[in-house]
């Protein structure tokens, strides 16, 4: 059985293990056992409610339970640049315009931006190339929806989600060698692991602080603004699916899009209900439901088929032990796919 949960220490050589397939560009699970152990850490701290709200966050897990082992993370941070910057380019556009000469010429440009200041993010989604498959990837992903619809009072009043920017094979990302190298004199890798690692100061120090015209980047640059990465490509399909949408904003180090929302945008918090929990097996025709405890501190959601629209849901005896409850109680539940999806 596949089930999330929020990371516990002992996740820490898993997720060592993940970090070292993740490759280049995801910098929030970096290879570092120090930095990985403090996330866990940093996790309990957020919900014994130790920590200020700057420098709350969630990490959760994807458990197999069969070999006990942790496959997949994804991550909530819950207030952005309230303890260092928080930094992204927002692609605008400057007029050049002469009347006397009839010459009216629109560029498009990059502006090193703090709009998202305050905002929740969701963040750190890797899972296990081996487990890609049975709706596993939805159900890491997702999961974070329901656990803002039921904790709401613990999240901005928006969220983004900053997606992996292009890099080809070989790690070369091409926003980066036709703009970042110029200013930080430095390896793509080396630059996005310190980001990653909440060494930041030095963007601030570096990066220009007027506009950058696009058309005087190389062509692969322009290129892949705004453009994911392959294996990133249906993570912001999910994502998209939910609620989010490009604004016009991209992360300065690959040009990776930045996805946003307003809370009460996202089909999880709108859609979500309670319902009852009763023993047994649905018929195997039924639309598939992701379904929580609402447990804030030992939260567990897994995947289970059946009907909503009754007002209840069946587990098995075992999903049911999994999400630590008995027949009569009340668990969080939405469909897994929107209808359109569906």
């Amino acid at each position: 059985m596949m089930i999330i949960r929020h990371a516990e220490p002992r996740d820490l050589a898993d997720l060592l293990a993940l970090a070292d397939k993740s490759g280049i560009g995801l910098t929030s699970l970096p290879r570092n056992a120090e930095m990985l152990a403090a996330r866990i850490e940093r996790t309990r701290k957020t919900l014994s409610g130790e920590l200020p709200q700057g420098e709350q966050g969630y990490l959760f897990v994807l458990e197999d339970t069969e070999y006990e082992r942790v496959v997949g993370v994804s991550a909530l941070e819950v207030a952005l640049g309230l303890a260092e910057p928080w930094y992204n380019f927002r692609v605008g556009t400057q007029v050049h315009a002469s009347k006397e000469l009839n010459i009216y010429k629109a560029l498009p440009t990059l502006y090193l931006s703090n709009d998202h200041t305050g905002y929740s993010e969701l963040c750190t989604l890797f899972l296990d190339p081996d487990y890609r498959h049975s709706l596993n990837g939805k159900l890491l992903s997702k999961v974070r929806f329901l656990f803002i619809a039921a904790f709401r009072q613990h999240f901005a009043l928006k969220v983004l989600a900053e997606m992996r920017g292009y890099s080809d094979e070989q790690g070369r990302s091409p926003f980066w060698e036709g703009l970042g190298k110029h200013f930080f004199a430095m390896e793509f890798a080396n630059a996005d692991y310190l980001s990653g690692t909440g060494h930041k100061t030095f963007i601030a120090e570096l990066m220009p602080r007027h506009p950058l015209y696009v058309d005087f980047l190389p062509a692969d640059a322009q290129e892949v603004i705004g453009r994911v990465h392959p294996h990133t490509a249906p993570a912001r399909r999910v994502l998209e699916s939910e609620g989010l949408r490009y604004q016009g904003y991209v992360d300065i180090f690959d040009g990776g899009p930045t996805l946003e929302a307003e809370l009460d945008e996202l089909r999880a918090v709108k859609e979500s209900r309670r319902v009852e929990v009763t023993l047994g097996t649905a018929p195997a025709d039924m639309s598939v439901c992701l379904v929580a405890n609402d447990n804030y501190l030992n939260y567990r959601a897994l995947l289970v088929a059946d009907d909503l629209s009754t007002g209840t849901v069946r587990l098995s005896a075992v999903a049911a032990k999994v999400l630590g409850v008995r027949p009569g109680a009340q668990v969080r539940a939405v469909p897994l796919n929107s209808p359109e999806t569906h």
